[in-house]
């Protein structure tokens, strides 16, 4: 009776374990739905606007993510090479600029679609979003 006692309530402590580890962990899909719903409310964008924006956005979102990821791994230059260091200053500000390029040649994309007003209050939404987004994942 004990044993199967003790079976039960170790059980009950590994699942609360478990959901808990659950709230905290990072969900893209929920992040990306969150972060489109913020924009078309802080932008004021129709219905129409939405569904001619956002496949566009997401289009952007995913080769940003690409140069991102090349950007996070530079973190991993060794710091007593000093050639990979200034390899890696290189190429990080490449990629600083590549970044800006793509997020200008789809701004002007995204000119085409809405009012430059529009186009502006996305770019502070997804900011204002993104501060946050962090600043809540701070207090968890």
């Amino acid at each position: 009776m004990k044993k199967s006692l003790f079976v039960i309530l170790l059980l009950m402590i590994l699942s609360l374990g478990a959901s808990a580890q659950k709230k905290n962990h990072f969900d893209p899909a929920k992040f990306d739905a969150e972060l489109e719903q913020f924009i078309t409310t802080e932008a004021c964008l129709s219905p129409q606007e939405s569904s001619a924006l956002f496949p566009l956005y997401r289009e952007m979102r995913k080769k940003q993510k690409v140069l991102f990821d090349q950007s996070r791994r530079l973190r991993h230059t060794d710091l007593s090479n000093d050639k990979a260091c200034a390899d890696a200053i290189k190429s990080q500000d490449a990629l600083d600029i590549e970044i800006k390029e793509l997020q200008q040649k789809y701004h002007n994309k995204f000119m085409k679609i809405l009012p430059a007003s529009k186009v502006l209050k996305l770019i502070r939404a997804e900011e204002k979003f993104h501060r946050q987004y962090f600043k809540r994942m701070a207090k968890h």
